[in-house]
C-alpha cells in the first residue's frame, strides 16, 4: 500500500509530487498518457500572473501571489526558462480606464506589488505597437513568463530523484474506498493507498464523483492559440491583457520564455473533454481580437496554431482540500488560469494537508535542485568547442530551426523520466518546434529514439498511444520501396 498516489502528472500533480518528496513517503504518480505534460500543462500562454484579476479572499487569489513570488528562485533552483517581463492590461475605451482602477485596487487587496495605473503617453512609450486607441493601461511589474514544460518537466524529474515513482500509460478507471484507504483500478492492475491527489485536470470531477456524494462539475474551456516565428517576438516587451469579462483574461499577446511571439487564447465552454481542434472561426478570433489592443501583429509569420483546455469548477475558484464525506482523498481540481503561475504554491498546500494527516518525518536526503538539459548556445565559442570536443554529439546539428544537437537529444531520452516519442524529445529541448514544425528533424529523431530506446522504427511513436509515424513492417516498406521501382 502506498502512503499517497497522486492522479496525473500535469503541473499540479508534478509540484505535489515534489513537495510530498521532501518527507520520508511512499508516493506513486498515475497518469494516462506516456509522459508528464501531456494535458492542460501542455497546451497554456505560459503566463506567470500577478494576481491582480482573482477575487480577493479567494484560494486562487492567494495560491497566484504567492506562486508568482516564488517563481524565479524555482527556476534557478530547478533550471527551466523563465523571464520577468511584466504585463500590462490596456483600456481602449472611454469607460477603461475607471474598470483598470478597479482591478489595481483589487491587486493591491491580493497583495501584489509595484502596481501601476499608466497613462496614454507612458504606456505607448514603453509598447510603440500597441493599439491607437489604447488610452491607459495597469502595469504588473511582477508578472512573467515561464516555459510550461520545462516547469512541468523539472518539477516531475526532481520528485522523481527523490523518490516518487511515475507510472505512465496507466488510466485510472475506478476508485473503491477501502477500511483505511482507497482501492484504485487502472488500465494496468489494481493499487492501495492511504491518501489519493486527484489532480486530473478536467477529469477530475470524474473521480471526486466516484467517492463523493457532494459532486463536483467541471466545465473544460477550450482556448485557441496561435504561434509566430521567433522573428516576430519582439513586437511587444511585456504580456498585453485586454480588461478581463467572465470567461477570463481574453486574447493575449505575449513573448513567450524561447522568443516565439504567441497569440490567444479564445474561450469556448465545452461539453468533450478531449476537444482540442483548432477552428477556422477560433483563429479568426485571435485574429481579430488582438488587433484591438496590439496592431500589426505580422500574422504571416504563424508557424503553428493549438488548443488547450482549461478545468473551470463551477464555484470559479481551486478546489484545494479533502472531500468532506470522503476522508483521504485530497481533491486539486479546478485549476485552471492562473494554475500553472500557482503551481508552486498549490504543491506547498497539498504537503501541508498530508504531512498534518501522516506526520511523516522529514526526507534527510531530499535534493531541491535539478540540473537540465546542457545548452551549447548558451555558452561561449571556447566552452562549446571544449563540450564538442569531449562529447562529439553536441556538433552534430539535429534541428536547423532551433539549432538542437544530437547531445541535447540523448539526454532528453536517458535523464530521470526521459522521453520516449517525437513529442517527448520536444518538450524537452524544443527539437521540432520550429519554422519548420519538425518537417527536417523528424527522421534523425526517429532513427536516435530506436538506437536509444531499442524499439523498432514503426513503434515509434509521436505523443504515444497509437499515434505511430510509419505504417507496416521494416520488410514490408521495402517490398513496397521495390514494387514502386
Amino acid at each position: 500500500m502506498y502512503d499517497v498516489i497522486i492522479i496525473g502528472a500535469g503541473v499540479s500533480g508534478a509540484a505535489a509530487a515534489r513537495e510530498l518528496s521532501r518527507y520520508k513517503l511512499n508516493i506513486c504518480v498515475l497518469e494516462r498518457d506516456e509522459d508528464v505534460c501531456c494535458g492542460t500543462s501542455k497546451a497554456n500562454s505560459g503566463i506567470v500572473h500577478s494576481g491582480y484579476d482573482a477575487e480577493p479572499g479567494s484560494l486562487m487569489a492567494e495560491l497566484n501571489v504567492k506562486g508568482c513570488e516564488q517563481m524565479e528562485v524555482l527556476s534557478k533552483e530547478l533550471d527551466f526558462a523563465y523571464k520577468n517581463t511584466g504585463s500590462l492590461t490596456v483600456s481602449t475605451t472611454e469607460e477603461g480606464p475607471q474598470a483598470l482602477q478597479k482591478l489595481y485596487e483589487r491587486g493591491v487587496k491580493n497583495g501584489v506589488k509595484g502596481l501601476r495605473i499608466l497613462n496614454r503617453e507612458e504606456v505607448h512609450e514603453m509598447e510603440p505597437n500597441l493599439s491607437d486607441e489604447v488610452n491607459a493601461a495597469l502595469y504588473a511589474p511582477t508578472a512573467g513568463i515561464v516555459c510550461p514544460f520545462g516547469l512541468n518537466i523539472a518539477m516531475a524529474e526532481n520528485a522523481f530523484t527523490n523518490g516518487v515513482e511515475f507510472k505512465f500509460d496507466t488510466e485510472v478507471k475506478n476508485i473503491r474506498k477501502l477500511e483505511n484507504g482507497f482501492s484504485i483500478e487502472t488500465s494496468k492492475g489494481t493499487y492501495e493507498t492511504k491518501y489519493i491527489v486527484n489532480a486530473a485536470g478536467v477529469y477530475a470531477d470524474v473521480f471526486h464523483n466516484m467517492v463523493s456524494e457532494k459532486k463536483l462539475h467541471i466545465t473544460p474551456r477550450k482556448g485557441e492559440y496561435m504561434l509566430l516565428d521567433k522573428s516576430a517576438g519582439k513586437h511587444v516587451n511585456a504580456t498585453i491583457f485586454a480588461l478581463p469579462n467572465k470567461f477570463g483574461k481574453g486574447v493575449l499577446v505575449t513573448q513567450t520564455a524561447h522568443g516565439n511571439l504567441l497569440v490567444g487564447p479564445t474561450a469556448t465552454d465545452l461539453e468533450d473533454k478531449e476537444g482540442v481542434n483548432t477552428t477556422a472561426e477560433g483563429l479568426g478570433e485571435v485574429r481579430e481580437k488582438s488587433q484591438y489592443t496590439v496592431k500589426d501583429i505580422p500574422f504571416r509569420k504563424v508557424i503553428t496554431s493549438f488548443a488547450g483546455l482549461r478545468a473551470v469548477e463551477d464555484g470559479m475558484d481551486f478546489v484545494i482540500g479533502e472531500a468532506e464525506d470522503a476522508p483521504g482523498f485530497i481533491d486539486c481540481a479546478g485549476i485552471a488560469s492562473p494554475g500553472l503561475t500557482s503551481s508552486p504554491a498549490i504543491g506547498a498546500r497539498i504537503a501541508e494537508i498530508i504531512k498534518e494527516k501522516l506526520q511523516p518525518e522529514e526526507n534527510p536526503d531530499f535534493d531541491p535542485v535539478r540540473k537540465g538539459i546542457k545548452n551549447p548556445a548558451a555558452l561561449s565559442l571556447e566552452e562549446r568547442n571544449e563540450l564538442i570536443k569531449k562529447e562529439p554529439a553536441y556538433g552534430n546539428i539535429i534541428c536547423r530551426c532551433e539549432m538542437i544537437s544530437e547531445g541535447e537529444i540523448l539526454d532528453a531520452i536517458r535523464r530521470p523520466l526521459g522521453a520516449k516519442s517525437l513529442d517527448g524529445v520536444k518538450r524537452r529541448t524544443r527539437a521540432g518546434m520550429g519554422r519548420c514544425q519538425a518537417g527536417f528533424c523528424s527522421p534523425k529523431t526517429m532513427e536516435i529514439l530506436h538506437r536509444e530506446l531499442g524499439i523498432p522504427m514503426e513503434e515509434i511513436t509521436k505523443a504515444g498511444g497509437e499515434s505511430k509515424l510509419i505504417e507496416g513492417t521494416n520488410k514490408n516498406l521495402a517490398e513496397e520501396g521495390a514494387d514502386h521501382e
